[in-house]
């Protein structure tokens, strides 16, 4: 399966598997698919799932699916400095437009969401 959304004027591709459509039809509520570009001393990019939540910025794909775009940024670098999970803030971006993927994939495994995004 595969649609188009628009997020921040850019259009997004984004295709699930048979398993994943099957799980998102069980759903009562739709699934929120956000994709996090991480920015600290390196970048990292990954998917993050959660119920979908009122007012979410997010692109409707279907009834049972929602994507979001998320630049976020730790507070400090350097590693010593912080314990556990660093906490994280969002990224100002002035034209997020330009940092928004131009793809999403998402699949159900093992019993678990599994997604990827990227860039052409």
């Amino acid at each position: 399966m595969a649609a188009t959304v628009d997020i921040h004027g850019k259009p997004v591709q984004v295709a699930w598997t048979a398993a994943a459509e099957k799980e998102l039809m069980k759903r009562r509520s739709p699934l929120l698919a956000e994709m996090e570009l991480y920015f600290s001393c390196l970048i990292r990019k990954r998917v993050r799932f959660r119920d979908g939540i009122e007012g979410a910025k997010a692109a409707a794909v279907n009834e049972h699916l929602l994507v979001a775009f998320r630049p976020v940024m730790t507070q400090t670098c350097a590693v010593g400095d912080t314990a556990g999970t660093p906490a994280l803030t969002e990224f100002p971006v002035v034209n997020p437009k330009a940092f928004v993927p131009d793809w999403l994939r998402l699949d159900f495994r093992g019993g678990q969401w599994v997604g990827e995004f990227g860039f052409e």
